[in-house]
């Protein structure tokens, strides 16, 4: 089992039995379950992880970020709204300006 495999485990245990992911609590579950491990790696997963939900980030590891996002700009009201179609002209403004370098995709 790698190092870092181990110690993520010892978090998910910590998680679980909620109890707050510290260095020294990873350290004590991968060093009784006879597994050597630099001590770095309790540290930077226990900074890592420190304020981060692990059940939320379970639960949402296949949802998508444009999701999100999405929701956040529909709570920006209609000013957002109002910008995107000026954008959307921009950018098919952009496509008919290549149509006229007087060759295509098939010629």
């Amino acid at each position: 089992m790698s190092a870092e495999l181990a110690v993520v485990y010892a978090a998910l245990i910590l998680e679980d039995d909620n109890v707050e992911i510290t260095a020294d609590k990873l350290q004590t579950l991968v060093s009784a379950a006879g597994i050597e491990v630099e001590p770095i790696w309790f540290s930077l997963y226990a900074k890592a992880l420190a304020g981060q939900d692990l059940k939320a980030l379970l639960l949402n590891v296949g949802a998508p970020g444009a999701a999100s996002a999405g929701a956040a700009g529909a709570a920006a009201g209609g000013a957002a709204a109002a910008d995107a179609p000026a954008e959307e002209e921009k950018a098919e403004e952009k496509e008919e300006s290549d149509d006229d370098m007087g060759f295509g995709l098939f010629d």
